[in-house]
């Protein structure tokens, strides 16, 4: 079974930077569609940025891109997403999603097409 478990959330001034991670276990392979979405208090949950781990390939929300930027590392099976000048309305609980044996490219980056979800990491950003 895939288990995703993130971390490196926290409190923060605006401008300020985190890393997050998401440590992965229980792939059969390494093509997979990894990624972030983020869920405010009473909003939808929304996409952020995604990365294709067998291919490196990475996509980013509009509302994010030049702040957002994610990565991984294959050797521990962990992907990261680093946001800079980090904003209150970036004030949001961090979830980790896969894919199971595919690439990002094709998807629409909804939640229904990802199978496997972290518990979430909170990120607080004050003014």
């Amino acid at each position: 079974q895939v288990r995703l478990v993130e971390s490196g959330g926290g409190s923060v001034q605006a401008g300020g930077s985190l890393r997050l991670s998401c440590a992965a276990s229980g792939f059969t392979n390494n093509n997979n569609c990894m990624g972030w979405f983020r869920q405010a208090p009473g909003k939808e949950r929304e996409r952020v940025a995604f990365i294709s781990t067998g291919f490196d390939s990475t996509y980013y929300a509009d509302s994010v891109k030049g702040r957002f930027t994610i990565s991984q590392d294959n050797a521990k099976d962990t992907i990261y997403l680093q946001i800079n000048n980090l904003q209150p309305e970036d004030t949001s609980m961090y979830y980790c999603a896969a894919r199971a044996g595919r690439v990002c490219y094709g998807l629409k980056w909804q939640k229904s097409d990802f199978n496997f979800w972290g518990q979430g990491t909170q990120v607080t950003v004050s003014s």
